[in-house]
């Protein structure tokens, strides 16, 4: 996961990375976190690419905390945002931005470590991701990719309408990065995303457009007990 902390007081960007980096570190999840000193270096950075979710402060020189989370709103309206503040009075601004909570300082590590813990779960039940092609980047819906192969540093999306996205990132990367419950390893080189396939036999894993990827012996048991799970979480 990537975290990006937007915050201009130094004592407590490093305070709140050290508690980002300990929840990783209890709960055995690889979290990468980068700080930002002002709201400006924050949206320029977002043109390339995109966090998992946002801390940031609300008073800071400059442009503030709210203004900067309506202009990513307008890119991205699924990013989870922390705001981080010493007042309680921005609760009805923070809601029009859907915030999904605040942490009044001075911020407590217990707190810190429950907001992960809803971030990751949102992380799960993301419909969009933001990625970079050869292109640039892009919004996709995770919904129609079909599944995800190794392409040396890179990956390739293979989609429900038969078209290849390549991205900019290896496929141990995207396993970091894409809901967990959805897209599982069938193949030491490839992801497949649970919610379109039809059915696994014995080294294939078949699509509901027909389409298939490969499976490997030694990850068939464990990809049919979370195909299994998955789909007994829909009844």
């Amino acid at each position: 996961m990537n975290i990006a902390i937007v915050e201009d007081e130094e004592v407590h960007s490093s305070l709140l990375q050290r508690y980002i980096t300990a929840w990783g570190e209890a709960r055995e999840k690889a979290v990468h976190t980068r700080i930002y000193e002002n709201a400006e270096g924050f949206l320029f950075d977002l043109e390339d690419s995109a966090p998992d979710a946002v801390f940031a402060d609300i008073q800071m020189p400059g442009m503030n905390g709210m203004e900067m989370i309506r202009r990513l709103r307008e890119k991205d309206s699924e990013i989870p945002v922390v705001f981080t503040t010493g007042l309680s009075d921005y609760l009805q601004e923070g809601y029009e931005v859907q915030a999904l909570h605040y942490l009044i300082k001075p911020i407590a590590e217990e707190k810190v470590f429950e907001c992960m813990d809803r971030i990751y779960g949102k992380k799960d039940t993301r419909e969009m991701i933001t990625v970079r092609t050869l292109d640039g980047m892009a919004r996709l819906n995770l919904k129609a990719v079909n599944y995800c192969e190794s392409d040396g540093h890179y990956s390739r999306l293979v989609m429900t309408d038969g078209s290849e996205i390549r991205v900019m990132k290896s496929i141990s990367e995207l396993e970091k990065e894409l809901p967990g419950n959805t897209f599982v390893k069938c193949h030491r080189c490839y992801l497949c995303n649970l919610t379109n396939v039809k059915q696994i036999v014995e080294d294939l894993c078949i699509f509901d457009n027909g389409a298939s990827a490969p499976v490997s012996r030694r990850m068939l048991r464990e990809l049919n007990q979370s195909f299994i799970e998955y789909y007994r979480n829909q009844l």
